[in-house]
């Protein structure tokens, strides 16, 4: 097996087209003096340029049934949402559920049958749509909800079985631990679509805790289905980045970026991972000591991608914390100040020469949720102002939570304004649901974003400071109530460089086309595995048909489901689903599969 090794930066970035395919503590604010920070910090903000016209508008349409610990898109009218065995009252087989089906169309529920636990588990869709829900924990000690190991799975669930019309069956998962695993026990990982259209887990620990420790570290990478990685066949390929990075290093940010390498931040630093050459290569760390990943966990995107400047990738994370992570978790506070950084980077030669570009948030956050628009903006939403992730750990907790002082504003980042101007609050509403640990947020195809959770406790709770949330909220920006361009004709599956010609309706007047395909992502924990913004290349043909190109190759957009949108001078349309590619399934190596459970414990 060849070892993987470290490279220091700057190193030569090709971001290749034509590509080929992968092979087989100071002393803490008091609560009440908090209110008079904050306000401080927020009085710049009429200085904020103003770019978004009109304001925007939370609803609360539903409740969840289940705690939304985990969300994604999985129709144009349907959210899945994934919880831990716990006691939800949404019920199933005369027992709590913990994973449902919302129906965006009539604001209700359906519970979904789940057999293992899991809780902190990631998630990604494979190239023919598939979806894999991966890791959790062991079982919970719950008599009355029947449920099973889970810190190994491999949960498979088909979007296309579980139609949103009524008296439809219960949606269910596809779980076999005796064949379909991970060949570790993994709590916290990061799930990742890559280029040959399976999913890189990168990460996580061999139980629940706070902080990481070397003896629970999972310093690895595997894949699903399993490949032979540098001889490692269907193993864990060893990480020394993940070593590198204890103690705060779960649920690492992600991003294939071209040519087979992918970006991952954990706690202080970040590398450019080489799946083809089995190396990684050591990025500048972040900015001002800012851990970024669990239990002080920021948020980060892949900022859109355009063959405008060749598709060179750059991201942006926000918020984390500067404590350190080497303490004992009661020398941590809830009231221990988070931080308001945003971190930008461009994974060029040039880019990566200059280092990371500092900017600040109008304020301070902790478990923030970024999410892309499709205008190519940055909505962030959810999180707290002081504290850390998770709950019942450092000292000052509000009840169980581990953090305090919920940011009840989003706040929106516009990646093209010019340094130093890119937050607005413009129009912003505020919400009345304190959004903190196990909180999540979603693009909507229909352009909205809906944001749900919150329970920093063991298990529901109904009273206190910060109970257990199945609140739904959907923010609508402005857009949403202007006249919007319509388009139809889209295909089911369209494959890399494909020119579709639709036919489209668009406003009167209208002076600039765009389109782009949007990945929506998995939300979990702060972060959103495989969300991605691709612009494409778009041409009115007549008043009443386009042209819109899809994107190069599979290295600027992983195999797999789409949602494209049109947006005429700013505004877009509602997307419409497609697979991206040939709407196939990934390669199994079957040599890797069979070595894989060879080698790895069966969790039942």
């Amino acid at each position: 097996m060849r070892a993987i090794h470290t490279l220091l930066f700057p190193v030569l970035l090709a971001f290749n087209c034509d590509a080929k395919p992968i092979a087989s503590s100071p002393t803490s604010p008091s609560h009440n003096d908090w209110t008079t920070r904050s306000l401080s910090l927020d009085l710049g903000l009429d200085r904020i340029v103003k770019r978004q016209a009109g304001a925007w508008k939370f609803t609360q349409p539903g409740t969840t049934g289940v705690l939304p610990m985990q969300m994604t898109v999985i129709s144009p009218t349907q959210l899945l949402l994934i919880d831990r065995a716990q006691h939800n009252p949404l019920q199933i087989d005369g027992h709590s559920a913990w994973s449902a089906v919302y129906s965006l169309t009539t604001n209700t529920v359906r519970a979904v049958r789940l057999v293992t636990n899991s809780f902190c588990a990631g998630g990604a869709f494979l190239s023919n749509g598939t979806l894999l829900n991966v890791g959790g924990s062991y079982a919970e000690n719950a008599p009355s909800i029947p449920n099973s190991n889970g810190i190994q799975g491999v949960r498979l669930f088909n979007p296309s079985s579980c139609p949103d019309t009524s008296g439809a069956a219960p949606c269910e998962f596809y779980e076999s631990p005796t064949r379909i695993r991970l060949s570790r026990t993994r709590w916290y990982p990061s799930i990742l679509r890559v280029p040959n259209g399976g999913v890189m887990v990168i990460g996580g620990a061999l139980a629940g805790g706070f902080m990481n420790t070397a003896a629970a570290n999972i310093a690895s990478y595997e894949y699903y289905p399993p490949l032979n990685i540098a001889g490692y066949n269907g193993t864990p390929v060893p990480s020394p980045f993940l070593n590198q990075t204890l103690a705060a290093n779960l649920f690492p940010l992600a991003f294939v970026v071209g040519g087979g390498r992918i970006f991952i931040a954990a706690n202080q630093k970040a590398i450019l991972y080489d799946m083809n050459g089995n190396y990684e290569i050591k990025l500048p760390d972040l900015p001002n000591g800012v851990r970024v990943t669990y239990p002080m966990a920021g948020t980060g995107v892949l900022l859109p991608l355009s063959a405008a400047n060749n598709y060179a990738p750059t991201v942006l994370i926000c918020g984390g914390s500067k404590s350190s992570d080497t303490v004992a978790a009661s020398a941590l506070n809830a009231q221990d100040t988070a931080s308001a950084q945003c971190a930008r980077l461009e994974l060029s030669n040039t880019g990566i020469a200059k280092g990371w570009i500092v900017e600040t948030m109008p304020e301070a956050r902790i478990m923030p949720d970024a999410v892309i628009l499709p205008t190519g903006q940055v909505l962030i939403v959810n999180g707290g102002q002081t504290g850390y992730s998770g709950y019942g750990n450092v000292g000052g907790q509000i009840s169980q939570s581990n953090a305090d002082h919920p940011v009840y504003r989003p706040v929106l980042y516009d990646p093209a304004a010019p340094l130093g101007s890119r937050f607005s609050t413009a129009g912003m509403p505020t919400s009345s649901i304190p959004r903190l640990y196990h909180s999540v947020a979603s693009l909507l195809p229909s352009g909205a974003i809906a944001i749900a959770g919150s329970n920093p406790h063991a298990d529901k709770v109904t009273n206190g400071t910060y109970p257990t949330e199945y609140r739904l909220e959907i923010l609508n920006p402005p857009y949403m109530t202007q006249v919007r361009p319509k388009f139809s004709g889209a295909p089911a599956i369209a494959n890399f460089g494909t020119v579709l010609t639709l036919k489209a309706t668009l406003p009167n007047g209208t002076k600039e086309l765009k389109a782009a395909v949007m990945d929506l992502g998995f939300s979990t924990h702060a972060i959103h595995m495989d969300m991605r913004h691709v612009w494409l290349s778009a041409t009115m043909l007549n008043s009443t048909h386009i042209t819109v190109t899809m994107p190069p190759n599979y290295t600027i957009y992983p195999p797999g489901p789409c949602y494209m949108f049109i947006m005429t001078d700013g505004v877009p349309s509602e997307g419409a689903k497609m697979l991206l590619g040939t709407g196939s399934g990934p390669q199994v190596n079957s040599a890797a599969w069979n070595n894989m459970l060879a080698t790895s414990r069966n969790p039942t």
